[in-house]
């Protein structure tokens, strides 16, 4: 049925619940839903068969041991081959799935597997132009690489592979993050375009994959709505929103982020776009510091900003953790308000995936109480067709447009 690495295999008996989920597609089976495990000691990536109360087969998946969610569930509809033949089929599925931007000649930057969503869970590819950057959120995925890779490189001839890892998986010491495991180490970040814009990604070290690639639609939509108008980018990283406002002919930006090298980055990428009329004449300043801080001293420099988009981290990293979140959405669209001008637009993003639209939608109209500015939310926006939701936990990504007026 399945080949293990190591030739073992655990099979896997889960409680009534654990049993509902295998059989309702969630791709996450954790601890405490698993009754037994024989033999328990098998190495992370072994193949876990996971049988019902009537001893049959409900579903397959990678057994990770340093998890809490200690089966990566392939299948929950009985048995399955797992190796070669699985993941080729599984990523030439993904690949179908991004036909629109395959084919797009101004996008060649791109998510090709987005783990749980696309049958692959811990494992994301992204695409930039001829690199392929490999990130796994889970070790299990360790002992099926070399197949994983020689499938990608199969399906498209790209010219490097870079592996990166979550921080708990780089914890574990047996992997490097930024390791190339195919083709030449870059000496200089990649460089690949996003509609049209040319963009740089640090695959070796850089956040994430080098790139926030899923806000590539709200990019666009920053960039339809930023022409005459003056935008303030807050947690800018490596200048995304920046980058589509200046083209989409603002007259000024101005980035916040903690980190000055992802200004330097930046700075570089509205550079590459210096040959677009619109980006060779925006202004463009920064501040690099805490973005708390630097709403609120503009806040009482009385600066004002005709469209301003807050785009933080995740606050939330466990369910715990998400009154907090909430706390901090509220205070940064009190202080994000205070900086937008009458008649401007706020765009308050999550990528929290414990916080859905509508607690977002919520934050945002609670944030504007006692701020003197009425709030209209004019759209909200989700994942892009590369980062397709396969599963009620699969989603992270939304946004807010809402548009500002004095009153209260």
């Amino acid at each position: 049925m399945a080949d293990a690495p190591f030739g073992r295999r655990v099979a896997v008996r889960v409680t009534p619940a654990g049993l509902r989920a295998v059989r309702s597609g969630d791709p996450w089976l954790f601890d405490g839903s698993i009754a037994s495990a024989s033999p328990s000691d098998v190495p992370s990536g072994s193949v876990a068969i996971v049988f019902d109360d009537r001893r049959r087969v409900a579903g397959v998946g990678l057994w990770d041991p340093d998890s809490p969610i200690r089966v990566k569930l392939l299948h929950g509809r009985g048995a399955i081959e797992v190796g070669p033949t699985l993941w080729s089929a599984r990523i030439a599925a993904a690949l179908d799935r991004r036909q629109g931007l395959v084919d797009d000649p101004d996008t060649s930057g791109w998510r090709w597997v987005h783990g749980e969503n696309d049958g692959l869970p811990g494992l994301v590819v992204d695409r930039y132009a001829d690199t392929l950057v490999v990130k796994l959120y889970t070790a299990a995925w360790f002992p099926h690489l070399d197949d994983i890779v020689a499938v990608l490189v199969e399906q498209s001839q790209a010219e490097r592979v870079v592996l990166r890892l979550s921080r708990r998986v780089a914890a574990m010491g047996s992997h490097t993050d930024g390791t190339v495991l195919m083709g030449d180490v870059p000496s200089m970040p990649i460089r690949f375009t996003e509609r049209g814009l040319v963009m740089e990604a640090d695959v070796i070290a850089g956040h994430k994959t080098g790139h926030f690639l899923d806000q590539r639609d709200n990019h666009a939509l920053v960039r339809s709505m930023a022409d005459g108008a003056s935008v303030l980018d807050v947690f800018s990283s490596t200048g995304g929103f920046s980058v589509a406002a200046a083209a989409g002919g603002a007259r000024s930006v101005h980035m916040v982020d903690i980190s000055q090298p992802a200004l330097d980055t930046a700075r570089r990428n509205l550079a590459h776009n210096r040959h677009i009329a619109a980006v060779a004449r925006c202004e463009v300043t920064d501040d690099c510091g805490d973005a708390f801080e630097v709403l609120e001293r503009l806040g009482r420099e009385r600066r004002t900003f005709d469209l301003v988009i807050i785009d933080p981290p995740s606050f939330a990293q466990n369910e715990a953790a998400v009154p907090r979140a909430l706390a901090a959405y509220r205070r940064l669209v009190r202080a994000g308000l205070a900086v937008t001008a009458d008649g401007g637009m706020l765009v308050q993003a999550s990528c929290s995936s414990r916080i859905d639209a509508d607690q977002l939608a919520t934050a945002v109209r609670e944030g504007s109480i006692g701020t003197g500015k009425r709030v209209r939310e004019v759209r909200r926006t989700g994942h892009a067709v590369d980062h397709p939701i396969g599963f009620d936990r699969g989603g992270y990504l939304t946004a807010v447009y809402a548009a500002v007026a004095s009153g209260v």
